[in-house]
């Protein structure tokens, strides 16, 4: 199998826990280069997952030639300004979410992608999950009829204020690390932008909110009920339930999570659980991307749908001052 180059810049833990051992797995996926923002950070990665060159900077990375695509799992306040300069590079990205702190900075990635003749995906890497795609199809198949109320929830534990999700400057709280999963979620299976946003928010000392809920209301009456937070004294909380016209469809599933996942569809007061095999969601991205730099596909994740996340949550923000 033709197998696409990846480089990875930087060594944030949503690369060493998450993203690298999905690389690994991917099939079209060679893991070819790491930087750091030191040479030993790099190296360490590369004796560890099997990379073959190691880096002690970004711009040595993205100029090396072999290069095909980049995974950016960068502090947020970052994906833009790297994002941008890889795609200038020639290099293909896959930039962790949320993909920018506002739409604004969303519009000027996909714009210097266009430019350059390369992709940009924004990696929600629970939206390549067979699961997800199921309950889709559910909804466009009518399953449940019209949607009238959807919930949302991604909550965790709170974080040391020194961590970086916690930091103003570089764009932390609950809304930007967390929110953009409900969003996406909501958005992915709606389909269309809310009419109406109202949102509240709790903060802490230091103005990073940690816990956002959201409405988004629509003309025709249905509603979309978004909680993200990180206050939690323990564990974490993952919900997500569609209620429609005609029916439920109910699943305790955790965002990005695999293996064989139920979700319970409920019409005229019948119960039926389905049961989706899920591959890591992670491998699931990279692949999907890689067959795109293959000129197979074109991304799953698109540039009107991160976009349309991008604008509903600036309208959330805008809601509870943030």
């Amino acid at each position: 199998m033709d197998k696409v180059r990846w480089g990875v810049l930087g060594t944030a833990d949503i690369a060493r826990g998450a993203t690298i051992p999905g690389m690994q797995q991917a099939e079209n996926c060679e893991l070819f280069a790491v930087a750091g923002r030191s040479l030993e950070k790099a190296q360490a990665f590369r004796d560890a997952f099997g990379f073959r060159k190691a880096y002690g900077s970004y711009e040595e990375l993205l100029a090396d030639p072999e290069v095909e695509a980049v995974y950016i799992p960068l502090p947020n306040d970052l994906h833009c300004a790297w994002s941008i300069r890889a795609l200038q590079a020639g290099k293909h990205v896959l930039c962790e979410k949320p993909l920018a702190v506002s739409e604004a900075q969303v519009k000027e990635m996909f714009a210097a992608a266009e430019a350059n003749g390369v992709f940009l995906m924004e990696a929600f890497a629970y939206l390549h999950s067979p699961f997800v795609q199921a309950v889709k199809s559910e909804l466009e198949a009518g399953t449940i009829g019209d949607i009238r109320y959807m919930e949302s929830a991604f909550i965790t534990g709170r974080r040391p204020d020194t961590d970086i999700r916690l930091r103003k400057e570089t764009y932390g709280g609950a809304m930007y690390d967390l929110g953009c999963y409900a969003v996406s979620m909501a958005m992915w299976m709606i389909g269309k932008e809310p009419d109406t946003v109202r949102a509240s928010a709790q903060f802490s000392e230091k103005g990073i909110d940690l816990f956002t809920s959201a409405l988004l209301l629509y003309d025709d009456e249905s509603v979309a009920a978004l909680d993200c937070g990180m206050l939690l004294p323990h564990g974490r909380l993952d919900r997500f339930r569609i209620f429609g016209t005609k029916g439920t469809i109910v699943s305790p599933v955790e965002f990005n999570q695999g293996g064989d996942i139920p979700y319970t569809v409920t019409r005229d007061g019948v119960s039926e659980t389905k049961t989706v095999s899920v591959r890591n969601n992670y491998t699931l991205e990279v692949e999907q991307l890689g067959r795109c730099v293959r000129g197979l596909e074109n991304p799953h994740v698109s540039r009107e749908f991160s976009l349309l996340v991008a604008r509903v949550t600036d309208r959330i923000l805008e809601a509870i001052g943030y």
